[in-house]
């Protein structure tokens, strides 16, 4: 092999379950998740001086709008290259989006076959678990000392928010509200009733939930059984319909993953040994159109089918020959549709997660698929010559990021393709005419019906005007039509739509 053929030499993960008076910084967390790729590597600490790169996985308070009401650098690529004592020469820091661990192993191990890149550490953390608690019982962040006022990092990604003005002030911003549309789509497009669904939904991620039962690293390891996901009970609330609280991603915990990569000459310089070797076999990054207001349906994703092509077509094997899987795993719907974009049965044998899944390994904002990569590693090392493919999302199934992994050396150069090739077929894709103040007879395309903890809040309906040009609109807010709108199938349900008493958002009157 060329001695500049990229290699992940290590991983470490960490997961936080002390007192929110006395949780690591979001620096420290960094730190910790990157001393233990390192010693994973055979190395000390001290080697994490000598990184050329560093890459950080934004985060998820720092999303466009979100503020700064808990307190940390304004650089944290720069904060925490000095804690680690580095000077590195290429730093960059995502923006939003759940792609980014594997948006940026892939661009790490690009420049470090293009020679730009010897040693690079790919690190990320979430700890809105602890922040939040400190917020609502305050006590404050005094003792966190990494609230560095830097100048502004270089970012890396697409910088777009995930939704048009119009989608937010419907409703559809939030992935618990978004996510369920895609969901009802997708029951609906295959015929099954909502009671066969729940209990299809349920069926699929009860085997995730033993999975993180037996994950060190897990925020939630419990073992669940597939009625128990699905059935409403004080603690397991229906959220948007028809995820139950059991069913949804949890962003609030306090969790650090991270990788090292290097170059092959400066793995073995620094003697890690051949045994811990993983290769990036390959890769892919595109973006469905982007906004979900322009999909062409809400039960399927282009880009996850073309970069997974591309990404099994790079490393030179089929999808019959992968031993790991771990897809993406928010709400049951990006499973089910990554699935079937790869030719995956929902039962395959070799399971479809290593980590056991978003809701129940833990939801570490933008940083999820660090710890799929951390963990398919050491599923690699445990099965030499085996094929490991790790899927990422980002926004609203918008971002994909996909890689193909295994401990077999690569035969021949390590080569990227430029993403813009995927994401020109993408954007050439046909899709629907959107009309922002539809009037008039209407049918629903798709739907929710959002609840809070008190009870039914809103519903959110994607339609279609009599010209079968595409709006949003909210239903009327009593609850005898948002419990009509979950008693049986509304997609295809006719209506009128038209504007609100204030003028500010369009509503929806099933017949």
């Amino acid at each position: 092999m060329d001695d500049r053929t990229p290699v992940l030499i290590g991983a470490g993960q960490f997961t936080y379950r002390g007192e929110p008076g006395e949780s690591p910084s979001p620096t420290a967390l960094l730190k910790i998740a990157a001393e233990r790729a390192a010693t994973d590597a055979g190395l000390k600490a001290e080697a994490l001086a000598g990184i050329d790169t560093l890459a950080v996985v934004g985060f998820t308070i720092d999303a466009p709008g979100g503020g700064r009401l808990v307190p940390h650098s304004t650089n944290p690529p720069a904060t925490l290259a000095r804690r680690l004592g580095a000077d590195p020469a290429y730093s960059v820091y995502s923006h939003m989006g759940g792609n980014s661990p594997q948006q940026l192993v892939n661009t790490v191990c690009e420049r470090i076959a293009k020679g730009e890149t010897q040693l690079a550490l790919v690190v990320g953390c979430e700890f809105l678990g602890s922040a939040t608690k400190r917020l609502q019982r305050g006590l404050g962040f005094a003792d966190w000392d990494d609230v560095d006022e830097l100048p502004e990092p270089n970012r890396i990604g697409d910088p777009r928010p995930g939704v048009t003005p119009y989608e937010a002030k419907h409703g559809i911003g939030r992935p618990i509200n978004c996510y369920p549309l895609f969901e009802n789509a997708l029951r609906a497009r295959d015929g099954r009733s909502i009671p066969d669904h729940q209990k299809r939904m349920g069926e699929l991620f009860a085997p995730f939930t033993e999975v993180a039962a037996k994950n060190p690293e897990a925020w939630f390891p419990i073992a669940r059984s597939a009625q128990e996901l699905v059935e409403i009970t004080e603690r397991n609330r229906m959220v948007g319909f028809p995820y139950t609280k059991y069913l949804n991603a949890i962003m609030e915990v306090d969790q650090s993953a991270g990788v090292l990569v290097a170059s092959l000459k400066t793995a073995r310089e620094l003697g890690v040994p051949e045994d811990k070797l993983v290769y990036l076999h390959g890769c892919a990054d595109a973006s469905d159109l982007w906004f979900p207001i322009d999909r062409q349906d809400f039960h399927s994703s282009p880009a996850m089918r073309l970069t997974g092509q591309r990404a099994l077509e790079m490393a030179g094997v089929g999808i019959a020959d992968i031993g790991h899987i771990d897809l993406y795993s928010c709400f049951p719907v990006a499973v089910e549709v990554g699935a079937e974009e790869l030719g995956l049965s929902l039962d395959d044998p070799r399971g479809l997660t290593v980590t056991g899944g978003i809701p129940y390994m833990g939801g570490p904002g933008n940083n999820y698929a660090m710890h799929s990569i951390a963990v398919m590693m050491q599923r690699l090392r445990d099965d030499p010559g085996s094929y490991g493919l790790v899927t990422a999302n980002g926004w609203f199934l918008t971002k994909q990021s996909t890689g193909v992994y295994s401990t077999t050396p690569l035969n021949g150069p390590f080569e990227r393709q430029d993403p813009k090739l995927i994401q020109a077929q993408i954007d050439a894709l046909p899709h629907p005419v959107v009309i922002e103040t539809p009037t008039g007879a209407a049918t629903i395309e798709t739907y929710t019906v959002v609840h809070g903890r008190e009870g039914y809040m809103m519903g959110i309906v994607i339609g279609r005007d009599s010209e079968g040009r595409r709006f949003i609109a909210n239903t009327p807010a009593d609850e005898a039509t948002l419990r009509d709108l979950e008693a049986s199938e509304a997609v295809g349900r006719t209506g009128t739509v038209g504007r609100s008493e204030d003028g500010a958002r369009n509503i929806f009157v099933p017949d």
